[in-house]
């Protein structure tokens, strides 16, 4: 019997073993019934490492992507700019810019301007410009409903005339330059503006040759009315050039207006690009023959420092020391080469500065409470002149 019972325990102990050694059963899905799992705490602490990394990983690889499309694009525009020049003429001009928006040119009196008409005429055939005429303050009462042809009528009143050549972008509804307008009108002036072909409301397509037509037409067509009333000619920014080189014209025909006004003038338009503080490629290599030798190409020079040489008229040079968009050390430096010009040794040259804590900038000179003054007694009319 102990023989026996030892034969089975021995043999009970051989298939224990032999069950401990075999591998574990399969299930169904011919998988490992019990597989080895990573305890919780350890895969927590793989899954949290692996998140940040990955997401830190994306992140900076969109971000190098954002900075390589962002280099190639900074190098690639001055290639498509000295490739197609009327890129930079359009940045020169910004006509297409047209602030304020949804505003009806036709309606003048929309913006508070009720003693203005809107006009329109035609300096060539296909070109038609939008004008804007607003009376002196003094007329107001009298110019109610009336229409073109009384406003016409009245530049021939003994009130001065003010031409207005607006700057770049917009129109000539823009809300700096409305609020000139109510001023001069209150001062007793007759102001006339318009839009240059491809500006606002008018026909054509913008060059430095069609502005300047343009501006010849207007002022043709003013003193045809105005009689002998005086005619001042105001320029603003990019309008100082077009100033300058209608007066230009009208000097060397022997017509020249009874004075010129520059505010915010700069000396020629390369000059002006390379100064603009906007300009992120100042220092680019070969700026010059990117950017600046396609506004010449363009046939676009804004020559004010050379047009000034050939004036011969009473000028007033307004700009404030603050101007992000027009230097003020190039108004500065227009004036110093009209100053010494010999085409004024017979005429007023005067610069106007106006403090950087007044924050007047680049076209809020007309706040000034002092512009009333420096007009009159630059014009040498009285006050009770230009009322009466």
């Amino acid at each position: 019997m102990r023989k026996r019972n030892e034969s089975v325990t021995v043999e009970h102990e051989r298939a224990a073993a032999a069950a401990a050694a075999a591998p574990a059963p399969l299930d169904k899905g011919c998988s490992l019934r019990h597989s080895l799992r990573v305890p919780a705490a350890a895969a927590a602490d793989d899954t949290g490492m692996k998140r940040p990394l990955g997401r830190r990983s994306g992140l900076w690889f969109r971000l190098r992507k954002l900075i390589i499309w962002l280099l190639g694009m900074y190098i690639a525009i001055p290639f498509l700019v000295k490739l197609c020049p009327a890129i930079q003429a359009k940045l020169v001009f910004l006509n297409f810019v047209r602030v304020p928006y949804f505003i009806d040119l036709k309606r003048p009196q929309d913006q508070g301007l009720n003693h203005t008409c809107n006009y329109y005429l035609q300096p060539e055939e296909d070109v038609t410009i939008g004008v804007w005429h607003t009376v002196p303050a003094a007329l107001w009462k009298n110019a109610r409903g009336k229409d073109q042809l009384w406003f016409e009528d009245a530049l021939g009143s003994s009130h001065p005339v003010i031409l207005y050549l607006h700057g770049n972008a917009g129109t000539r509804g823009g809300d700096h330059r409305v609020e000139l307008y109510k001023v001069l009108s209150s001062l007793g002036y007759h102001v006339v503006t318009f839009d240059y072909r491809g500006w606002g409301d008018s026909v054509g397509s913008p060059s430095e040759r069609g502005m300047t037509y343009d501006a010849l037409h207007v002022f043709d067509w003013i003193k045809a009315r105005s009689g002998d009333n005086p005619v001042y000619i105001w320029g603003h920014s990019l309008g100082t050039g077009v100033a300058t080189n209608l007066v230009r014209r009208l000097c060397e025909r022997e017509t020249p207006p009874d004075a010129l006004i520059l505010e915010s003038p700069f000396t020629n338009i390369r000059e002006e690009a390379r100064s603009h503080p906007f300009s992120i490629y100042r220092y680019f290599p070969g700026f010059d023959w990117f950017f600046l030798d396609p506004i010449t190409t363009s046939g676009i020079k804004f020559a004010n420092d050379e047009n000034v040489k050939y004036i011969s008229c009473s000028l007033l040079i307004l700009h404030a020391e603050d101007d992000p968009v027009v230097p003020f050390h190039l108004g500065k430096k227009l004036y110093n080469i009209a100053a010494t010009s010999r085409s004024f040794r017979d005429y007023k040259v005067q610069f106007v500065p106006f403090h950087t804590d007044l924050g007047y900038r680049h076209k809020y000179i007309y706040r000034s409470p002092e512009l009333p003054r420096i007009l009159r007694e630059f014009l040498g009319k009285s006050e009770q002149e230009h009322h009466h």
